[in-house]
């Protein structure tokens, strides 16, 4: 054999080996990208072995105030489904989505599929839905129903089943846990208007709000701040709720103006928790808040 015959043979072979590569690679399944930490844990419960589910926004990460890199980008757009909370909660993504969405991929806003409440600051739509596990259930179906379509082959509604009754059990324990807070102390402050459907869904009322409007990128000023103050000593709340994701900088100098009555509780919100946090999974982050809720409450 000579030179060149050698040298097609060897180029035949790398081919050959390329392609056995990607057919191995395909053994992955669909390609998922979820937005944030707790749509990516949802999205992995009904996904399961039948693909792979990429999370765009790390742990820990301000879902408002998150830039998307250009590898980032171009993972979206090759993957089969992209999954967005939508309603604004991504700020910094939103051209990106909606050019994605443009030229054809398909991006499902899971927020936008269904009837959000307004904000308690003057928001028009509050994009925190996942705060309600029932709302989670709802967004649960929508996602089978996305994955159905790019996917037709794959069996997703076992594993769908499967997560809702988990979500149920949830939730009967979160109203167990949040049983102990009594009805004249269900009042709620949070660092930015993140607790309404928390609120809604448990039997509390949030009287206000550190950082105003539904966005953590917002400027309280300091007649609202002085306002804030003025209703919690009124009304003798003895906690402000922080994010994990958010600087409490501004809740604690709240606390500290009004003095030993008042803490500044930090809640998982944005962002699940990292490994031994206790919020590692979406289902675990809600009764870790539900505990600390009624801990700060009760």
């Amino acid at each position: 054999m000579n030179l060149r015959m050698q040298s097609l043979l060897l180029v035949s072979l790398m081919l050959v080996a390329a392609s056995c590569s990607n057919a191995a690679d395909g053994e992955d399944g669909i390609l998922v990208v979820a937005t944030t930490t707790v749509l990516g844990d949802v999205a992995t419960n009904i996904v399961g072995d039948a693909g792979v589910v990429e999370v765009l926004i790390p742990i820990g990460v301000d879902p408002h105030d998150f830039q998307a890199s250009a590898r980032q980008v171009a993972q979206m757009d090759e993957a089969d489904l992209v999954v967005a909370n939508g309603l604004g909660l991504e700020e910094g993504l939103g051209d990106v989505l909606a050019g994605l969405e443009a030229d054809g991929q398909i991006v499902l806003s899971v927020g936008e599929l269904l009837e959000p409440l307004s904000g308690t600051e003057g928001a028009a739509r509050d994009p925190h839905i996942w705060m309600d596990p029932m709302q989670v259930a709802t967004v649960v179906g929508f996602i089978v129903g996305a994955l159905e379509q790019v996917a037709p082959e794959g069996q997703w509604r076992p594993n769908a089943d499967r997560y809702r009754t988990e979500l149920e059990a949830a939730d009967a324990e979160i109203r167990a846990i949040l049983a102990t807070v009594p009805e004249q102390r269900r009042a709620l402050v949070s660092n930015h208007d993140s607790l309404g459907y928390f609120a809604a869904r448990y039997g509390f009322t949030v009287i206000g709000v550190v950082v105003p409007g539904g966005s953590t990128l917002a400027e309280p000023s300091s007649a609202h701040l002085a306002d804030l103050v003025s209703v919690i000593e009124q009304v003798g709340v003895p906690a402000v709720f922080a994010e994990s994701t958010e600087p409490a900088s501004l809740a604690e100098a709240i606390a500290a103006e009004i003095g030993d009555d008042i803490e500044v509780v930090e809640l998982f919100i944005g962002s699940l928790g990292g490994p031994g946090s206790g919020a590692e999974t979406y289902i675990e982050m809600m009764r870790t808040d539900a505990a600390l809720v009624a801990g700060a409450l009760s």
